[in-house]
């Protein structure tokens, strides 16, 4: 931890050194600052060269290494909470802050400025933790660039003291500073450059592909295209051929076609001409032919239209002697009708007058019937009730009763 120390003092007083010649716009020192001077980088060249050779290769091999670390980690881990416990306080107070007055919006302004302050120092303080737990301080990197800074800071602080000696100036160490500067930014430039490059081929690269593929597609269209328009060139040809074959062929055998059309026609027309010829033979034989058969018939249906219109005299006067004699039987069947009709009601009247008698007989006889079986029926009645009361014929006599009453008397003593 020594030579972070060192490098902090070494740069405050750099610093302070810097505003003394801006205010003095001098390049040297006087001789006591110069003797201060040069006896304090003495010292920080005796330290630096002493630490240079008491500093190991590498951690790894010492046995405390974990708590070098450990120690590293806590006191990071310790800055960041009172950062962040800083920025906790910060905004409580800003939210504590009420009101519209003048010294109130100050306040409130500056605990803002203040939080954004203790912000900026959380991210840094965020980054340096991320940045030492990604690097590992135990190997012989760290230690070797800690090497090169610690020899480039002793030779230009032993540059420094010489100048310091010689001529109480110091531009050794502002040339330093200036080169480093150059270097830096020269490095950055080289970087950026370098960044831009790797972008540049990056994209050229990308566009290169693309353009590879555009044009491999476009080649492979181009070759479908002339393999297509090969295909459709044969293609044309032998159609071109086959059309040629097939339209002379369509022409011979149209015009064969045509000639047999008009062969075939030819013929049809002659014979059409013979049939009507034909025809019209035969139509003026059936004519004649009609003509006979028409008068014959003619003449047949006149002889039966006389016969009919005879038969038709003769059939109306026997119909109508037919229907005379029918009216006439008529006139006799309505009289014998009429007679059977009276005779009929007679009859029926007769025979009614027969049902009633019969009716009032059986009537009568059936209730005679009745009567008969009541008075039987009452006889018998009165039969039982004169035998059950002992009336009439059917009452018993007194004498025997008591010869029947000892005989009962004596059964009694008898059985006792």
């Amino acid at each position: 931890m020594m030579p972070v120390e060192v490098g902090k003092s070494l740069l405050e007083y750099d610093l302070e050194c810097d505003k003394r010649c801006v205010t003095r716009d001098i390049m040297s020192l006087s001789g006591i600052e110069a003797i201060h001077m040069a006896t304090v980088l003495e010292d920080c060249v005796d330290q630096l060269s002493i630490l240079g050779r008491i500093m190991p290769v590498s951690y790894e091999e010492w046995p405390d290494k974990q708590e070098i670390v450990k120690e590293e980690i806590s006191q990071l881990v310790d800055s960041q909470k009172q950062l962040e416990s800083r920025f906790d306080q910060v905004m409580e107070k800003k939210q504590n802050l009420h009101g519209n007055a003048r010294s109130m919006v100050d306040k409130r302004s500056e605990a803002h400025q203040e939080a954004q302050n203790v912000a900026k120092d959380i991210r840094n303080s965020t980054h340096v933790f991320a940045r030492t737990v990604k690097q590992n301080p135990l190997t012989s990197d760290n230690l070797q660039k800690v090497q090169m800074d610690r020899a480039f800071l002793e030779h230009v602080l032993y540059g420094t003291l010489i100048e310091l000696s010689n001529n109480g100036g110091f531009q050794t160490l502002i040339d330093a500073v200036r080169n480093e500067k150059e270097k830096k930014s020269r490095l950055q430039y080289t970087i950026q450059k370098e960044e831009e490059g790797r972008k540049r081929v990056k994209s050229l690269t990308k566009q290169l592909v693309e353009v590879k593929k555009e044009k491999e597609v476009e080649i492979q269209q181009r070759n479908e295209m002339i393999a297509h328009l090969k295909d459709q060139l044969q293609e044309m040809k032998a159609k071109t051929n086959m059309e040629g074959k097939y339209i002379k062929k369509i022409a011979e055998v149209a015009v064969a076609q045509t000639q047999k059309r008009c062969t075939i026609s030819e013929k049809e027309i002659r014979h059409e001409i013979e049939r009507v010829k034909d025809q019209i033979d035969e139509e003026a034989r059936v004519n004649a032919e009609i003509e006979s058969f028409l008068r014959t018939h003619t003449e047949r249906l006149q002889k039966m239209v006389e016969h009919w219109m005879e038969k038709y005299d003769k059939d109306v006067e026997a119909k109508q002697k037919e229907l005379d004699i029918l009216k006439a039987s008529k006139a006799k069947d309505l009289d014998r009708l009429q007679e059977l009709t009276k005779l009929y009601a007679e009859y029926e009247q007769v025979v009614v007058e027969d049902r009633i008698e019969k009716e009032k007989a059986r009537r009568k006889a059936e209730q005679e019937a009745e009567e008969l079986k009541a008075s039987i029926k009452l006889q018998s009645w009165w039969r039982g009730v004169m035998v059950r009361q002992a009336l009439g014929p059917y009452s018993k006599k007194k004498k025997k009763k008591g010869k029947k009453g000892k005989k009962s008397g004596k059964g009694k003593k008898g059985k006792k």
